[in-house]
């Protein structure tokens, strides 16, 4: 079985869904431009590919099999992604996705991964005139001018991005099938986003527990702040988010609560305040502090803990738990933060929590995936690991969850 889905024919994937959609190879051919042989030639050569049987052949007609009507919801998927891509691209002629091919596709998402010709080759395994000539040809085809040429990289236009989008997004659901249809999906790699509160306890409990059930399970985890972070989503460079959930209106994206979580202020074990149960905003003011960058809601729970006094001195924004923890362990610095972002330092007495949760800081740990993604079973399962490590490691779980 092939284990490329690029190894797939785009138009031969088309013509598979109008097939179930007439319920004749007859039909199917007519509509899709092709002679009734070259169409059964394109069904065996995929069924060869996938190993297994898509239609069986009726007198009246054929009839998809169950792993057909497995595949063709991915196929049909993936096709309307690409279709939906392709049309915001190009409106002047008729189905220009139909002229899109599977080396188009490689072509362009491999100079979008990677930003130069000859290591876009390397990647797709193509030619470097190859490469060219690919991309040359969807920019003529589409009427489009799909990258901007600098130096010696090469970035995509604004319309070369939102193509290369829609191509992740069908070339992810190609995968998902092909895994599904080998009954291997255990060898798929999972890409998630972990944001700054998921990532000491939840995302590494969830990942060493799924790796003890299955030891061929594999991980790409992705770090950076929401926006940065739903853009990979979005992209389909990632399948799902981890951390604190935004009240963003984003159509696309479905978010879903796990556990609550609360902000305390943390300052080093050797701090004068650490064994103080409760400061005052003036003793609290009168240190230094570490603040999250701008809109953050760290930063703006740090806003709001001050908003009637003047605020103290905050010589450090910083995002990174990292540089914050080695800080407060060197110096008289203050910040806010979630214990389950410093648990580790807490149970060490490297860092002390200074008083209880900071009030009205409630906020939602949960999962965000796009609305139209449908994870195979090994990605079920890890999101419930990571429920289950995000209910473990808070102090308030949502009974829902």
């Amino acid at each position: 079985m092939i284990a490329n889905p690029f190894d797939l024919n785009l138009r031969h994937l088309r013509a598979l869904v109008t097939v179930q959609e007439c319920g004749s190879i007859s039909a199917a051919a007519r509509i899709a431009c092709l002679s009734q042989s070259a169409l059964t030639q394109g069904i065996a050569k995929i069924e060869r590919q996938l190993e297994c049987v898509l239609f069986e052949r009726q007198s009246d007609g054929v009839d998809v099999t169950p792993e057909g009507k497995l595949a063709l919801q991915r196929i049909g998927a993936a096709l309307r992604y690409l279709d939906d891509a392709v049309s915001k691209s190009q409106r002047s002629i008729e189905h220009p996705a139909r002229a899109v091919t599977m080396t188009h596709i490689r072509a362009l998402m491999a100079l979008a991964e990677t930003g130069t010709f000859a290591t876009a080759a390397e990647a797709a395994k193509l030619s470097p005139s190859s490469v060219h000539r690919s991309v040359g040809d969807l920019e003529r085809k589409l009427d489009k001018h799909l990258l901007d040429r600098r130096g010696r990289g090469t970035l995509l236009s604004f319309s070369g991005n939102r193509l290369v989008r829609g191509f992740r997004l069908a070339a992810g659901e190609l995968r998902a099938m092909v895994g599904e249809m080998r009954d291997d999906e255990h060898l798929a790699t999972i890409s998630f986003g972990a944001l700054p509160v998921a990532r000491p306890t939840i995302v590494p409990r969830a990942i060493t527990r799924m790796i003890g059930e299955n030891s061929r399970a594999r991980f790409v985890v992705a770090e950076g702040d929401w926006q940065d972070l739903v853009d990979q989503l979005q992209d389909g460079l990632i399948d799902l988010i981890i951390g604190e959930i935004r009240n963003d209106d984003l159509d696309d994206l479905k978010q879903e609560a796990l556990s609550d979580d609360q902000v305390v202020i943390l300052c080093g074990s050797h701090h004068p305040l650490a064994m103080d149960p409760a400061p005052s905003l003036d003793v609290l003011a009168a240190y230094p502090w570490i603040v999250a960058p701008p809109l953050s809601p760290l930063r703006l729970h740090w806003e709001n803990l001050f908003a009637h006094r003047a605020r103290p001195d905050s010589p450090v924004e910083c995002g990174s738990i990292m540089v914050m923890i080695n800080l407060l362990a060197q110096s008289d610095f203050l910040t806010l933060a979630s214990p389950r972002q410093v648990e580790l330092p807490l149970q060490t007495k490297r860092l002390a929590q200074i008083g209880g949760f900071i009030r009205d800081s409630t906020r939602s740990i949960g999962i965000t995936t796009r609305k139209t993604w449908r994870p195979i079973p090994m990605e079920r399962r890890f999101m419930r690991m990571l429920a289950e490590a995000a209910e473990c490691s808070g102090a308030s779980p949502i009974a829902s969850a």
